[in-house]
C-alpha cells in the first residue's frame, strides 16, 4: 500500500489499538439480533456516547462542562455553514501542519490545499457497528447526520491515530479493497462532502481530508471496498481510509455520513434501500436503533423537510412553537426567525433563537416553583439544585411546520450536569436554531429525503 506523501515515514508509527472491550452480559439480550437486513432495510442497534452497553465509550470521568465545549464548538460550526458574512479563511490544524513541517515531508501540492473545518465531531455522536472488506470485520464507528464522507482509522496509520476499541482496518486483509484514483468522480465530490478540496498523491491516489469544529480532523486515501451489516453486504462502497486521525473521538474507529450528499452511507445505499432512514437515540441506561429503508409512515406525525441554499447537506426542520404547561410561550411568531432550523444527530444542547430561549426558561422557571436555583453550569444558565428526577417539570411541547410536534418528557428538558445540579436542556443563539439530542432521546425520528419530510413518534426506543 503506497504511503501517503504528505505524512511521515514509519519512524512515527504508533501502536494505537486496544482490545475489544467486554460487553457488560446486562446488554447482550439487547443487541443480540443486530445488525441486520430485512426486506425492510437494515437495522443497526445505537449507543449512548456514554452508555456501558457501547462498543467505543467516551471516558467515564469525562466531565459535563468538556461536553458542552466541545458541543459548543459543534453548534458553532453548524451555524457558520449558514452565514453568508462568514469570510474567516480555512484554516489547516495546526498539529497537522507542524507534524509534516517538522518531518521535512512536505508535499508543495498538498501544502497548499487549506483545510477548513467541518460539523464537530463533539462527544455527543451515538455509536453503532458496520463491517467492511472481505471477509468482514467489525468496527464501532460514530453517527453523524451532519457529516458526509464515512472513514475509518487504517493501518499502518502512518502519522497519527486515536486509541480505539479493537485492532485497525488493514486494507492488505481485504481482498476487495481498491484505493480510488484522482480521476474518479468520486474524488471530485469530496469538496463538497468534506468542505475541503480533494488532493492527489504522487501515484495519483486521491486523498481526502476531513477537519472538525473542535480540532478533529482526518487524512486519508479514499477507497474503495464492501460495507457489511449483519447478513446484508453492499460492494464499492467508497469511505476515507485515515493514516492521520486526531481528536476526540472516544473509542470508535471513524464516522459513519448520514448527510445529504452523494458520498454518504445513506446516498450511497438508496439504489438498494431508498433514500430514507430513522433512528432512536436511546438514553445512556438504554439502546436504540437505526435503520436504513423502509418505515412503516403510519406511526409518524410529519413536518416538511426544510432547506437552505447556503448548505444543502444538512437537514431542516421549521420550528412553528413552544408551550409549557399546555400554554404557548409569549413571543411573537417572528421570534422563531426566518431561517430554518437544523436538526442534529449530534449536537447535546438545542439551541433557541434568543427571545424563545428567554421566554422559555422564565415559563419553566416558573412553573417549577420554589425549586431551589442553581448557579449557571458552562453555556447553561437555567439551572436548579438536586437531580432532575427529584424535580416537579412541567410539560414542555416544540411544535413544527405541519402539525408535527415533539411532547418532551423530563430527560429531554432537563439534563444532569453533576451529581447536585441539573439545567435547562437549551441555551440561546443568535444564529442558526438546531434541534439536538436531548430533545430527540427516545423519540423514533425519520428522515424521508425521497418524500423530503422528516416525521417523530412517541416511544420509539422501547
Amino acid at each position: 500500500m503506497e504511503l501517503l506523501p504528505l505524512l511521515l515515514a514509519c519512524s512515527l508509527l504508533f501502536t494505537v489499538a486496544t482490545p475489544a472491550r467486554d460487553i457488560p452480559s446486562v446488554c447482550a439480550s439487547q443487541i443480540s439480533d443486530f445488525p441486520h437486513r430485512n426486506s425492510s432495510g437494515l437495522h443497526l442497534t445505537l449507543h449512548h456516547p456514554q452508555s456501558a452497553c457501547s462498543p467505543a465509550p467516551l471516558p467515564s470521568d469525562l466531565p459535563f462542562s468538556t461536553v458542552l465545549t466541545h458541543d459548543d464548538a459543534r453548534a458553532a460550526h453548524l451555524a457558520s455553514r449558514l452565514d453568508t458574512n462568514n469570510d474567516a479563511p480555512p484554516r489547516r490544524p495546526t498539529s497537522l501542519r507542524s507534524k509534516k513541517k517538522a518531518a521535512g515531508h512536505l508535499d508543495d501540492s498538498l501544502a497548499s490545499v487549506p483545510l477548513s473545518p467541518g460539523a464537530s465531531i463533539g462527544v455527543g455522536n451515538y455509536v453503532t457497528q458496520l463491517g467492511l472488506g472481505t471477509p468482514a470485520t467489525s468496527y464501532a464507528m460514530v453517527v453523524d447526520t451532519g457529516s458526509s464522507l464515512t472513514w475509518l482509522q487504517c493501518s499502518p496509520c502512518v502519522v497519527s491515530c486515536h486509541r480505539q476499541a479493537g485492532p485497525l482496518f488493514d486494507p492488505r486483509s481485504s481482498s476487495t479493497y481498491a484505493s480510488v484514483p484522482c480521476s474518479a468522480s468520486q474524488c471530485g465530490e469530496l469538496q463538497a462532502a468534506t468542505l475541503n478540496p480533494s488532493a492527489c498523491s504522487v501515484s495519483g491516489v486521491c486523498v481526502y481530508q476531513a477537519s472538525y469544529g473542535d480540532s478533529s480532523f482526518s487524512v486519508g486515501y479514499l477507497s474503495r471496498d464492501t460495507v457489511s451489516f449483519g447478513s446484508g453486504s453492499f460492494p464499492d462502497f467508497y469511505y476515507g481510509c485515515g493514516q492521520d486521525n486526531e481528536g476526540l473521538f472516544g473509542r470508535s474507529a471513524g464516522l459513519i455520513g448520514l448527510a445529504r450528499n452523494k458520498l454518504s452511507l445513506l446516498y450511497q445505499l438508496a439504489p438498494s434501500l431508498g433514500y430514507s432512514f430513522s433512528y432512536c437515540l436511546p438514553t445512556s441506561a438504554s439502546t436504540g436503533y437505526l435503520t436504513i429503508g423502509s418505515y412503516n409512515p403510519g406511526q409518524y406525525t410529519y413536518t416538511p423537510m426544510a432547506s437552505s441554499s447556503l448548505d444543502g447537506s444538512l437537514y431542516f426542520v421549521t420550528l412553528s412553537g413552544m408551550s409549557v404547561g399546555g400554554s404557548p410561550l409569549a413571543v411573537s411568531q417572528s421570534e422563531y426567525g426566518s431561517l430554518p432550523t437544523i436538526i442534529d444527530s449530534g449536537t447535546v444542547i438545542t439551541r433557541l433563537p434568543t427571545g424563545v430561549y428567554t421566554a422559555l426558561s422564565k415559563a419553566v422557571a416558573a412553573a417549577m416553583g420554589g425549586a431551589p436555583r442553581a448557579p449557571a453550569f458552562s453555556i447553561l444558565d437555567t439551572c436548579f439544585e438536586g437531580q432532575a428526577s427529584q424535580l416537579r417539570v412541567p410539560a414542555v411541547s416544540m411544535a413544527f411546520a405541519g402539525g408535527a410536534s415533539l411532547k418532551l418528557a423530563t430527560r429531554n428538558v432537563l439534563i444532569n450536569v453533576d451529581d447536585s445540579t441539573t439545567c435547562l436542556a437549551f441555551a440561546p443563539t443568535d444564529s442558526t436554531a438546531i434541534i439536538g439530542n436531548t430533545q430527540q432521546q427516545t423519540f423514533s425520528v425519520v428522515y424521508d429525503v425521497a418524500q423530503s419530510r422528516i416525521g417523530f413518534a412517541a416511544g420509539g426506543c422501547s
